[in-house]
């Protein structure tokens, strides 16, 4: 049965390539009821989004971001829920790191083009849009250039972390990324863990900050991987979240919004964390 909640969508404000507004018109065609946006290191799509949304009553937009965090050798994703995302110095922040998006794929450009595959700084340009600059951008370039069929094969040769044309930008470790939603009154919560080298020492070091909540119904997941998880949040006494993580890069086989979300009780213990965070940088500032 098709998920009523999707935690984990991305627009054009990041790497997604639909805009707010086709994204949430897709949301209510596939039948949800509650979803976030988490956008890379932005909160840009978000007013879009609630505008669009009001032709839509029943749907429910929680603020959202996914904020990227590094360890080394290890690239780890941090979900933010409810947070003020108009904080000003918050806002300063992502900015920068938007900087440092671009400036990477300016590098990644010029290195494929060194490696032989030439694309066009505009063509990037034109797949992003008025969002942020990313990987996706350069690879669906690349696709349309011909050198590949769909955007996750120039993943695995050349952009993904281990490819030849890839090269690193600034990032915050992942506990500056738990204590910087938490500052804005958000709710932190670990995207994709099994991604992490080592998943339960990093659970372990992020709850100690703050971590509040972990995916669990994460699309990609089968059966098994999401009873497993299951049992972590349940030990770690953290809110077992999720959703679909839709980019819409036409790669085969992409989850749909929606394929897979947590149940309408985790909604509930978002806000009741999120109302407890807020309380209580109210009563610290």
């Amino acid at each position: 049965m098709p998920a009523t909640i999707d935690l984990h969508l991305h627009t054009l404000a990041s790497d997604g390539r639909l805009t707010p507004t086709e994204l949430i018109q897709l949301v209510v065609k596939q039948g949800l009821k509650t979803v976030s946006i988490t956008d890379h290191d932005s909160t840009e799509g978000l007013a879009e989004a609630y505008e669009a949304a009001k032709e839509f009553p029943h749907l429910r937009i929680i603020p959202g971001i996914e904020m990227s965090a590094d360890l080394p050798g290890n690239e780890v994703h941090v979900l933010g829920y409810f947070l003020d995302y108009h904080d000003v110095e918050f806002q300063a922040t992502l900015t920068e790191f938007r900087r440092g998006r671009v400036d990477r794929a300016q590098i990644m450009v010029e290195k494929l083009d060194a490696l032989g595959m030439h694309v066009e700084w505009e063509q990037v340009q034109r797949f992003a849009g008025d969002g942020s600059v990313g990987r996706p951008h350069i690879a669906l370039a690349l696709v349309e250039a011909g050198y590949f069929k769909e955007p996750k094969e120039a993943f695995k040769e050349y952009l993904g972390n281990d490819g030849l044309a890839y090269y690193d930008r600034p990032k915050l470790n992942p506990i500056e990324s738990v204590e910087m939603i938490k500052r804005v009154g958000g709710v932190p919560v670990l995207a994709h863990p099994t991604f992490m080298n080592d998943m339960e020492s990093g659970i372990t070091e992020l709850k100690k900050v703050g971590l509040l909540g972990m995916e669990v119904y994460y699309a990609q997941y089968d059966d098994g991987t999401v009873r497993h998880l299951a049992r972590l949040a349940k030990e770690y006494d953290l809110i077992p979240c999720g959703g679909s993580d839709y980019h819409g890069l036409g790669n085969s086989g992409e989850p749909l919004p929606g394929t897979l979300g947590p149940p309408d009780e985790t909604i509930n213990l978002l806000e009741y964390a999120a109302e407890k965070a807020k309380s209580g940088n109210d009563q610290s500032g």
